[in-house]
């Protein structure tokens, strides 16, 4: 599954980009919307939401193959992916996209490489700098529990800073992998040799705490 697969990649800002689009806004098309969509619930940051989607490269591209599929929920049986919306579990892509939708409500996502999976692209089929398309559907919202602060996770000593050997323990330890290239060069933006709080893109709760 390659969303699943590269999340704490882009959890960690390894999509993030030079590219100066910042924001989805006028790349999203609600292709259904149920009889009183919006007058009920709707999805916001911190909820918990069930979605069923299929990812393509999207035919305005400078990457890939254009219209080539990478990924499906509907493929095999399986169950619709499961995460906590805006607090970077999932790329910056979904994050914005996916606010104020219903339950049954389908949308048409184009998601910048800035907002997806950035120059280094993610597994053999999302290549660097691909634009990518998303159909997705909502299937459930539910309240999300209190974000993670991965910041905290990751740092071991609580000094309130990440060095390259914290965060390379941590993707070893929970993703079995070494820490990606570059990670460091991107997350450190004052290239001081380690990554603050105030740097780290990755999922940190709804504030900063007391470490």
């Amino acid at each position: 599954m390659i969303i699943a697969g590269v999340l704490a990649c882009a959890a960690l800002g390894f999509a993030e980009e030079a590219d100066t689009m910042t924001s989805i806004e006028g790349a999203i098309t609600s292709t259904f919307e149920p009889e009183g969509c919006k007058e009920g619930r709707l999805t916001k940051a911190g909820d918990q939401l069930k979605m069923h989607y299929t990812g393509t490269i999207a035919d305005t591209s400078e990457a890939g193959e254009k219209g080539k599929q990478f990924d499906s929920s509907l493929d095999g049986g399986r169950d619709p992916f499961d995460f906590q919306l805006g607090m970077g579990q999932v790329i910056k892509g979904w994050d914005q996209g996916l606010m104020d939708m219903c339950v049954g409500e389908k949308r048409t996502l184009i998601v910048p490489p800035a907002l997806g999976y950035g120059a280094n692209g993610a597994g053999n089929d999302i290549p660097g700098g691909a634009t990518l398309k998303f159909t997705v559907e909502c299937i459930g919202i539910e309240e999300g529990k209190e974000a993670e602060n991965l910041f905290a996770t990751i740092d071991a000593d609580k000094d309130d800073k990440l060095t390259a050997e914290e965060v390379g323990a941590w993707f070893k330890k929970e993703q079995g992998g070494d820490m990606p290239e570059g990670l460091m060069d991107q997350e450190d933006k004052d290239k001081n040799g380690h990554i603050s709080w105030d740097e780290f893109s990755g999922p940190k709760g709804p504030a900063r705490d007391e470490l």
